[in-house]
């Protein structure tokens, strides 16, 4: 295992990250919690979801001796979640850099906590380009990464080494994939459609199998430019990742489907492929004329629907055909609007599917009387709502992310006319797709599918187009943009932040002090001015003033801002053109002035504005100073024709405990100071400038601003000479200062930069040297710092009480800073270097003067070279020395412009509390309270809260396992979130008060959601259909009247017989399905309906697809749904000279056969165990099929690997205890090899086998999970019993319902169910105590 190569944990309070580039290649991931993670620049940024609030941005360091920046090239969530060991890292985050550096981040504690051993470089040759996590055990995972061009590694957690390493050769890489379905297996696609197919067991180089496939494409585009590549290059196409090469000219993304297993969306620039992985071929092919490229695919997870996501920022969505795995466009959307958008528009750089409300939405698809969504009530307030009568079908969140810094959240809608029965099924499937122009590589000829065309109102994406069906209703979908977040927009070129002195009025008028805000000003290389207020981490406002890059940036007082920029004259007229503009940040209207009809010889080097924001000061390049009055209209007062170094005004003088009083901060006679290494006298240049300042004093009109109050700045010639200008109303004036010794100056390095404030005056030279002087004493001192030049020195802000008045931040010309107190002995070893762990190098900083107790730790803001603005605090200890001190202890956020209601970033004792309360129970008037944010907007939850001290009523009632009195202990907890208002917002609120009585299983999958349990939420749901599943099996009661297997009628001697010599294929029954599906509900399928009729959708795939392996697999389908006539016409249809003539000519003679005699089936049982030896087709157990032997057929396909089809083969002819046997030897095998504890717990619940799954949970460590199985097993069980009752015409003591009385194994006397109630107490007792040590408010 690898340590971190800096110090750790960050000791930032927060960081708002810059605008994420096309460097970052596309870095974003969003957990099943909702957590959003992409990468900007070199930091990690976390956002929430739903209330689109920035949680926090964690910055990589940067590698030693690199000579490119740690920009992160690849983003992936830990799949760990919340679990009962309290002890676990539940929020982590892979990340991966250009240098081909990855780490492990825990969000809640801000710190790296792992560094992979890594092959890493100076360069971006080995960066890494996608991270993927793999399952090899319920506990454990490996991590996969993109390195390079052509390398895939696999990394063991444990030891965080490298222990397998894939080298595709010439092939570029693109993308790693997991299988959503067996999380033992993930995908590799190229650049060139080559496919990687791997399968991880252990942690060994031997428990790694790859195979390579291909997806056929068009390449001619990818050659092209790799050729013009070449050419730039001198031969090689670059270093770096293939991903970083082109730049997003030419994207190659994959994605697994989320419905159906072993099926990859592949897209191309210009194609769009639909992948099997089995067949290892191409389902469908559909190619994209004319409009942006293909960026990314994003598979639907709530049913048949995907996106793409298209270079110049649109969105397409796809639906599958019926009974296909084709798919037509049906819309195209713009995701960045064209009204309030810059020119040129802002590129997308990535998107993601927001999954965290999939799962709620299939509560509404399994129980009729809860909403699809959780947006249940119709509210005029609320702007998710869709104001619209039709029933929606499907909802879905999309991310995207654009190169302006915003986080765009929209809502994609699918919805349709409710009808009378409110059955998804009934709806008809779409005849009349969208007009949008595909093409389908399909098609042989061009009569095959209907020609499409383009309506200009849908291809602009202003229209919201109804989409009609058939006769039964419409679907339509929609586009809505319900939240955005606006971070830096641009590269940060300045920072400033404001510090009003006593002598500042409020900009309303009066004589009242002006008050510190907390505002910090950046200015940006676009030329915007973002206001960030750094008490809610957020960008409060954006002005756009100049139209390129911010050169400089001051507060006036705190409610203005001056800003300039520059160009440069055309050829002929040569010179700059200087612009400066004045922005008010309460109206935002900016005011230029010093506008200048021609362009001028010298550009503005810099400003200084006064601490009251009265007076500014400009400097040029080998030009004068000019001295501005900032009134209204601003005014010149002077150009000072000495040649300055450097200027700055004094600060605010340190606060009195009294109430302040406006008077006058100098008390000094006027004197200009010039010291030089040999004379006391002032320069000659200096005297005479005086002089003329004195006479022109004298004269001055009386026009314009009159104050009693004086500013004075400081300042350093290019001489060495110091001096102290005085600036009253209009008037300028010079004083003497009390002189300090001779040995004060030197001449070895030219001062760079400078400090003021009464009394002390501290320069800093281009050799390190700091100096300070005390113009009341004339005392000073020097030190030298040992480093490079420096290049700004800034004075701490002070209170009264403070230890010492002399703390200044040294920024260095080598973009690093330190901390100097200056009223120590010795400075230099009281100082505090910058820690490496900032991950970025310095372009400006100040302090925040938001101190308003001695003891509170200072705060420096910083701006980094990473376009990051940071705040950094500062500890002071009380032996006077300065420390960088991370937080102790959560803390509560200072504000928050709403309520942050993330369960899953509690402190982990308070999150269990959380899910715990919510799975027993409680009323949902808990969730009205009397906070502010809770008052502005109420839950609309009828009941009143109840005063704190009754808690107890909230309780729905007693639990049945555990201690009773725990529950009551865990609401005391909780109320401090209540209190706030942060526990659930108003949707999930409204949602949990609909469901709470609906049942146990209910509650228990809504906390799952919650919490980010998608798996174990969909068990949950599935758990009622599988218990009852399992009790009319035990009752033998009949399965439903209709049929499971499509009738298909038996051809005759000449449609067979045409049908072999045409080489057509016999088509299998098609029945009327829902034509968006069920989405993530198809993981938990185990009905024998539900498999067959999946297997039986797949066989339509395939019919149309060429070659003897495909034909072969074909066969197997068949006979897995039962089809053996159709499975002979395909056998019959063989050719002589084909390898599988013989072979195919003996099944087909072996299934046609009616009826198999018991010789027969002795012979075909020994020539089928044969085969099943030495042929990997897999034909004995079709031979075992023919003579009825589907037990056996269904054990040899589980001992080949083929679970899936061995439960289609038995849904289609096992009932009873032979069906279960099936089922529980593949959940067996789903637990111990799959590592899916939820898909294998579902599964011994169908199979009746409790005990195993009892066990299960046991080995899984989860005594909570155990309890709430039981209870919640009891509860559906008492009321199908009561069902069958009402149902059922038998007596009540009758023999069926006594078969089912008791669940086998869950008896509430046994052994076992005692040990889990006993070990769930413990469990709750645990969990009480860890709560009471916790602190509230984890930020």
């Amino acid at each position: 295992m690898s340590t971190p190569p800096d110090p750790t944990p960050y000791d930032q309070t927060w960081t708002l990250p810059g605008p994420p580039t096309r460097s970052n290649l596309s870095a974003a991931d969003v957990s099943s919690a909702g957590l959003l993670a992409f990468a900007a620049a070199s930091s990690v940024t976390v956002v929430d979801t739903r209330s689109l609030q920035l949680l926090s941005s964690l910055p990589l360091p940067s590698p030693h001796n690199a000579s490119l920046s740690a920009f992160v090239t690849a983003v992936r969530w830990a799949p760990h979640s919340l679990s009962s060991d309290f002890l676990s890292n539940d929020l982590v985050i892979a990340a991966g850099d250009r240098h081909g550096r990855i780490c492990l981040l825990d969000l809640r504690s801000r710190s790296v906590v792992l560094w992979f051993e890594t092959e890493t470089t100076k360069d971006d040759g080995f960066g890494v380009q996608d991270l993927c996590w793999i399952r090899t055990r319920i506990d454990s995972c490996i991590l996969a990464a993109i390195q390079g061009r052509s390398s895939v590694c696999l990394y063991s957690v444990s030891s965080g080494r490298c222990f397998y390493r894939y080298d595709a050769g010439s092939e570029m890489l693109s993308c790693v994939r997991r299988d959503p379905f067996d999380w033992r297996r993930f995908v590799v696609l190229g650049f060139g459609g080559m496919i990687v197919i791997g399968k991880v067991v252990g942690e060994r180089e031997e428990d790694v199998a790859v195979k390579e496939v291909r997806a056929r494409t068009d390449v001619t585009e990818l050659e092209r430019l790799m050729e013009k590549e070449r050419e730039l290059g001198g031969g090689n196409v670059g270093t770096g990742p293939a991903s970083v090469v082109f730049e997003g000219r030419y994207c190659v993304r994959c994605e697994f489907s989320s419905r159906w297993r072993d099926v990859l969306f592949v897209c191309f620039p210009r194609e769009l492929v639909v992948f099997d992985l089995v067949y290892e071929t191409a389902l469908s092919v559909v190619g994209l004329q004319r409009g942006g490229k293909f960026m990314d695919v994003l598979p639907d997870p709530n049913g048949e629907l995907f996106y793409c996501v298209h270079v110049d920022g649109k969105l397409s969505t796809w639906r599958r055909k019926q009974g296909e795995q084709s798919y037509l466009m049906c819309t195209m959307q713009e995701l960045i609007p064209a009204i309030g958008s810059t020119v040129p528009s802002p590129a997308i750089l990535a998107a993601v599917i927001c999954q965290s409300e999939s799962s709620l939405q299939n509560v509404g698809k399994i129980y009729a009387d809860v909403p699809h969504t959780p947006f249940t009530e119709e509210d005029y307030d609320n702007p998710f709502d869709f104001c619209s009568e039709s029933l929606p079908v499907s909802r879905t969140h999309l991310i995207s992310i654009s190169d302006d810094g915003k986080v765009w959240n929209w809502l994609l809608a699918v919805e349709g006319l409710e009808d009378s029965s409110k059955d998804a099924s009934d709806i008809a499937v779409l005849t009349e797709a969208s007009e949008v122009p595909v093409v389908d590589k399909n098609s042989k000829d061009g009569t095959d599918e209907p020609v499409i065309s383009v309506q200009s109102e849908l291809g602009k994406g202003r229209a919201w187009p109804t989409y009609t069906s058939g006769n039964t209703g419409e679907i339509s979908f929609k586009m809505k943009l319900i939240g955005q977040l606006q971070l830096l927009s641009s590269t940060v070129t300045t920072v400033t932040v404001p510090s009003p002195s006593l002598m500042a009025t409020l900009a309303r008028g009066g004589n009242l002090p002006a008050f510190a805000v907390p505002l910090v000003a950046v200015g940006t290389q676009g030329g915007t001015i973002e206001i960030v207020d750094v008490a809610a981490n957020a960008v409060a406002a954006c002005f756009s003033v100049h139209g390129g890059a911010i050169r400089g940036l001051r507060w006036l007082g705190n409610s203005r801002l001056v800003s300039f920029s520059y160009d440069q004259g055309n050829e002929k007229s040569g010179g700059y053109i200087n612009r400066l503009a004045v922005t008010c940040v309460r109206s935002g209207l900016n005011r230029a002035f010093r506008v200048l009809q021609k362009p001028e010889r010298a550009q503005v080097r810099a400003f200084r504005a006064s601490s009251s924001g009265r007076y500014l000061l400009i400097l040029f390049r080998d030009a004068p100073v000019e001295v501005w009055a900032m009134t209204k209209n601003p005014i010149m007062l002077r150009s000072l024709a000495l040649p300055f170094t450097v200027l700055e005004w004094t600060l605010p003088t340190v606060p009195r405990p009294a109430a302040p009083t406006r008077q006058s901060s100098l008390s000094l006679k006027d004197r200009i100071v010039g010291v030089s290494a040999d004379s006391s006298t002032p320069a000659n240049s200096s005297t005479q400038e005086s002089s003329k300042l004195n006479n022109s004093n004298e004269t001055a009109s009386a026009e314009g601003s009159q104050d009693d109050t004086a500013e004075s700045f400081a300042f350093a010639l290019v001489n060495g000479a110091l001096g102290v200008f005085e600036v009253q109303g209009r008037r300028i004036r010079d004083f003497r200062p009390k002189w300090p010794s001779s040995s004060f100056v030197t001449s070895d390095g030219l001062i760079t930069a400078m400090a003021y404030r009464l009394p002390h005056v501290v320069i800093g030279d281009r050799s390190g040297n700091i100096r300070w002087w005390d113009v009341t004493s004339g005392h000073s001192s020097s030190f030298n710092t040992h480093r490079e030049g420096i290049r700004r020195i800034k004075f701490s802000p002070v209170v009264p009480g403070d230890r010492s008045r002399g703390r200044v931040a040294v920024l260095f010309y080598d973009n690093t800073f330190s901390v100097y107190d200056l009223d120590s002995s010795d400075p230099l070893a009281n100082s505090l270097l910058q820690p490496k762990s900032l991950g970025t190098l310095v372009l400006e900083l100040d302090w925040l003067p938001l101190r308003t107790n001695k003891d509170d730790p200072l705060v420096l803001c910083i701006a980094g070279a990473d376009s990051s603005c940071r705040l950094v605090e500062i500890n002071i200890g009380n032996d006077r020395r300065v420390s960088y001190g991370p937080q102790t202890g959560p803390i509560k956020d200072k504000f928050r412009p709403m309520p942050l209601c993330a369960p899953i970033l509690l402190p982990t004792a308070h999150a269990l509390a959380l899910r715990m309360i919510l799975q027993l129970g409680v009323k949902p008037s808990w969730f009205n309270t009397s906070g502010t944010a809770i008052n502005r907007r109420p839950h609309h939850i009828p009941g009143a809260a109840l005063p704190s001290e009754d808690l107890r009523n909230y309780i729905i009632h007693e639990p049945h396992f555990g201690d009773a009195a725990v529950p009551e202990m865990l609401l005391k907890v909780l109320e401090p979130y209540r209190q706030e208002g942060c526990i659930l917002d108003d949707e999930r609120a409204r949602l949990y008060a609909k469901i709470v009585n609906k049942g146990l299983a209910m509650r228990f999958a809504f906390a799952a959601t919650v919490f980010g349990e998608s798996s174990e939420a969909l068990f949950w749901l599935q758990l009622p259909r599988a218990l009852n599943h399992l009790i009319k099996k035990s009752a033998n009661k009949s399965p439903p009247k209709d049929s499971v297997a499509a009738s298909v009628t038996l051809l005759d001697d000449a449609a067979m017989l045409t049908r072999i010599t045409s080489g057509g294929k016999s088509s299998s029954g098609s029945g009327k399905t829902d034509p968006l599906g069920y989405g993530q509900l198809g993981f938990m399928a185990f009905e024998q309906k539900e498999l067959w009729e999946t297997a039986s959708e797949r066989i339509r795939w395939h019919e149309k697809l060429d070659g003897e392996d495909a034909i072969q697999n074909h066969v197997h389908d068949l006979v897995t749904v039962g089809n053996l006539e159709a499975a002979v016409s395909l056998l019959l249809s063989t050719p002589p000279e084909s390898s599988y003539f013989y072979v195919n000519a003996l099944r087909a003679v072996a299934l046609s056969s009616a009826v198999s005699k018991s010789l027969l089936e002795l012979a075909v049982k020994v020539v089928a165990a044969n085969m099943v030896r030495t042929d990997k087709s897999l034909s004995g157990t079709h031979l075992l099929c023919a003579v009825g032997r589907y037990q056996e057929a269904c054990s040899q396909l589980q001992d080949a690997g083929c679970w899936t089809d061995a439960a289609t083969l038995a849904a289609t002819h096992l009932k009873g205890s032979d069906y279960a046997r099936v089922l529980q030897r593949w959940a067996d095998h789903v637990l111990h090899n799959e590592h899916n504890i939820w898909r294998a717990l579902i599964l011994y619940t169908a199979a009746g086998a409790l005990q195993e799954a009892m066990a299960a949970l046991r080995m899984a460590h989860q005594p909570d999970t155990a309890a709430m199985f039981i209870i919640a097993c009891h509860e559906i069980h008492a009321d199908i019993l009561s069902n069958m009752e009402e149902d059922s015409d038998e007596q009540p003591g009758s023999s069926v319902k006594d078969k089912v009385r008791v669940l086998p194994g869950l008896n509430p006397e046994s052994e076992e169910v005692m040990v889990v109630d006993e070990l769930y107490g413990q469990y709750q007792r645990k969990l009480v105590h860890l709560c009471m040590d916790s602190q509230p408010f984890p930020e």
